[in-house]
């Protein structure tokens, strides 16, 4: 009986169990390098935008409290000194009569609300001689600062877009402006306006 010797080509040598494991890991560790590369360089989805935080202001409101005003008697008024309280706003002028009419229920009103945590500001829209001179002859007991033709800009950013004088705003404790109006106003007004504000 004749034996046959088997050719080379098909001569495939055993492949041990040791040898067999370690073709099988680099294999995985080859896919899994794929894998990789595939997701590092797959395009990235944009991450999702930033909530905007409830208490965001608008740009007007942002310049507001960002706003410093030189005050008649010398230093700045700072508004951004007054965040977290209520605040009653008011744009005036010494050549305005409705402003100085209401100036005395504004200064009344500061008196009776301060308790319950109001604070009213003044904005003169005005030179600073006519301010210091009218504020010797009727003295508020409110800051006041002179914001000249910034004060009007202010003012017009803010709701007031005919510039007219007086101009009246109130803010909540979160910054926010809570009620304006344009033209006098009077106590029994403001004293509603506090009625309703928390």
């Amino acid at each position: 009986m004749s034996s046959q010797t088997p050719s080379p080509e098909h001569d495939t040598p055993p492949v041990s169990s040791g040898r067999r494991w370690a073709l099988r890991a680099l294999a995985g560790a080859a896919g899994l390098g794929g894998l990789y590369l595939g997701v590092r360089t797959a395009p990235q989805a944009p991450a999702p935008a930033a909530a905007t935080p409830a208490a965001a202001l608008p740009p007007a409101e942002t310049e507001l409290w960002a706003a410093s005003f030189e005050r008649p008697e010398g230093g700045d008024l700072r508004l951004a000194d007054y965040r977290g309280q209520l605040v009653l706003l008011n744009f005036w002028a010494t050549w305005c009569p409705p402003c100085v009419k209401e100036l005395p229920e504004l200064a009344e009103f500061q008196h009776e609300f301060k308790p319950k945590g109001w604070q009213v500001l003044g904005l003169a829209v005005d030179a600073p001689t006519p301010v210091r001179e009218f504020l010797k002859k009727l003295p508020l007991d409110f800051p006041q600062g002179m914001a000249g033709l910034t004060g009007a800009q202010l003012a017009r950013t803010l709701g007031n877009s005919n510039g007219g004088l007086p101009f009246s705003i109130a803010l909540g404790r979160d910054g926010h402006i809570i009620w304006r109006k344009t033209g006098a106003t009077s106590l029994s007004e403001l004293r509603e306006l506090a009625a309703k504000t928390v």
